[in-house]
């Protein structure tokens, strides 16, 4: 069902209200535009390695394996999604590269476009509405003025991530929480780590904490801690039509709310932090 004269649907009507004290935020497509179209860098880059195992599969098939597997892993750290690139190749008896290295190829390619998008919004040429998701930095600035700790955590490497939050002008919402991304040594850091460690720290309860997100991880990761999940079904640009069930996968991942971004985020807010609304 829909919120009273609203768009943002209430999938679990049943979670505990009112009572948010701590809240983690995905960064890319959940906030940041930034890296908007990535995938049109990782899919076709994946498919030309695997094209040259010389297997016998159309570069369609191989294409549509591909984003089957980047969209599933999204959320996770990237070096995931290069992993399976490697497994990939294993099977088709080739023999891959250490997982880092297509990172590092990955990143080589992408990073001339976020440079161009960061020099354009550092000059003025671009605002920081362009690059963030609607309506997104008020609902960050409605939870700050709330007292709710915000933390940002992203499967994007962390000196990015920092980078790009300061030049959005979000980085000073997280100061109190942190900021989290993906290390070089990947297993020190994940999602339920940082949310894990929260839950540790602060001894929470799940409905003190709220668990904002585009990507299937995050939501995940929420439910398996009984905190609050609020899905964001964003609109990305990508040539692959990774958008299509984005809404759907967030709902079978378990989220308790869904929307499309922010706009409504002032009836949000009543929403969750009113219980009696």
């Amino acid at each position: 069902m829909k919120l009273e004269n609203s768009k943002i649907e209430i999938i679990n009507s049943h979670i505990d209200r009112g009572k948010i004290k701590h809240a983690v935020f995905d960064f890319d497509g959940t906030i940041s535009l930034i890296r908007d179209g990535w995938q049109d860098v990782m899919v076709p880059m994946m498919v030309d390695i695997l094209m040259e195992t010389g297997t016998s599969e159309s570069r369609k098939d191989i294409e549509d394996m591909v984003v089957y597997f980047v969209d599933q892993l999204t959320g996770k750290q990237t070096i995931y999604q290069m992993i399976r690139l490697a497994e990939e190749i294993k099977k088709r008896g080739g023999t891959p590269r250490d997982p880092i290295e297509y990172k590092d190829l990955y990143y080589e390619k992408l990073n001339p476009i976020v440079k161009e998008r960061i020099a354009k919004l550092e000059s003025g040429e671009l605002s920081g509405e362009e690059l963030t998701v609607n309506g997104s930095i008020d609902f960050l600035r409605d939870l700050y003025n709330q007292d709710v700790k915000l933390y940002l955590a992203s499967g994007t490497d962390v000196e990015y991530v920092i980078h790009e939050a300061e030049v959005l002008g979000v980085a000073s919402y997280f100061k109190q929480g942190g900021i989290f991304g993906a290390l070089r040594d990947y297993k020190n850091f994940s999602k339920e780590m940082v949310i894990q460690q929260i839950l540790n720290d602060y001894s929470l309860s799940g409905s003190e904490l709220i668990i904002v997100g585009d990507g299937v991880v995050e939501i995940r990761n929420a439910k398996d801690v009984n905190a609050i999940a609020l899905g964001v079904a964003s609109v990305e640009n990508n040539a692959y039509n990774m958008n299509a069930h984005k809404r759907q996968r967030l709902i079978d991942a378990g989220a308790d709310l869904m929307v499309t971004d922010f706009s409504e985020h002032e009836k949000m807010m009543s929403y969750l932090l009113d219980e009696t609304c």
